[in-house]
């Protein structure tokens, strides 16, 4: 199959749109140019990505390859998402946003400006899985701006991670995390604080893989 590219999709300059992709898709129970899919200027759409129709992507936003877009997607300028990442419907993204490869970001998700998801993160939405109202009681994972959210993490329903926190690799965050808190482990305990960790000779921050 060819790239397609549904009715009422508007692309901005040099976007660019690799070969097998779908854009503006329709959700169940529309049909093709029934809602928008708008995608900013100097955007990268690599191949085998599918973007429904109801979203508004922002400028210089890239995927990579086989990523998806659900719809209802409302993401700012400078984002980009991973290969074979899954963003469902719903989720708000700020600007300057990084989500790595395979990673899951259900509905009602937010993710605020600079924030950082490492590869495979998984955050997660439903409180009552297969209950009776398992839908009527989602509830999203707020990320504040520039937390760090480290490969392999999984963040309960409901939970916010904190301005400027850092999620240590492979934890299991059950409960909110403080702005500018280190967490890790399973379940995710406060290991430091952000502000702790500097290079000898800069100010910068750094991210050690022992955390």
């Amino acid at each position: 199959m060819e790239t397609r590219i549904h009715l009422n999709v508007k692309l901005g300059l040099d976007v660019q749109v690799d070969e097998f992709v779908v854009l503006g898709r329709p959700p169940k129970g529309a049909v093709s140019g029934q809602f928008e899919l708008s995608i900013g200027e100097n955007s990268v759409i690599r191949s085998h990505s599918v973007l429904y129709a109801g979203s508004a992507i922002g400028a210089r936003f890239q995927c990579g390859h086989g990523a998806l877009v659900r719809e209802d997607c409302v993401i700012g300028d400078d984002c980009s998402v991973g290969s074979g990442t899954v963003l469902e419907f719903k989720v708000t993204m700020g600007r300057g946003v990084r989500v790595h490869s395979q990673c899951f970001v259900p509905e009602f998700s937010v993710l605020e400006d600079g924030c950082w998801l490492g590869p495979n993160v998984v955050l997660t939405n439903a409180r009552f899985p297969q209950s009776a109202r398992t839908k009527e009681m989602l509830a999203g994972v707020h990320v504040e701006k520039k937390a760090k959210i480290g490969a392999n993490s999984t963040i309960l329903p409901g939970v916010t991670i904190g301005e400027g926190a850092l999620v240590g690799a492979g934890s299991v965050v059950t409960k909110n995390v403080p702005p500018g808190t280190i967490v890790a482990g399973n379940p995710a305990v406060v290991r430091g604080l952000v502000a702790d960790l500097h290079y000898p000779d800069t100010h910068e921050a750094v991210y050690p893989g022992v955390i």
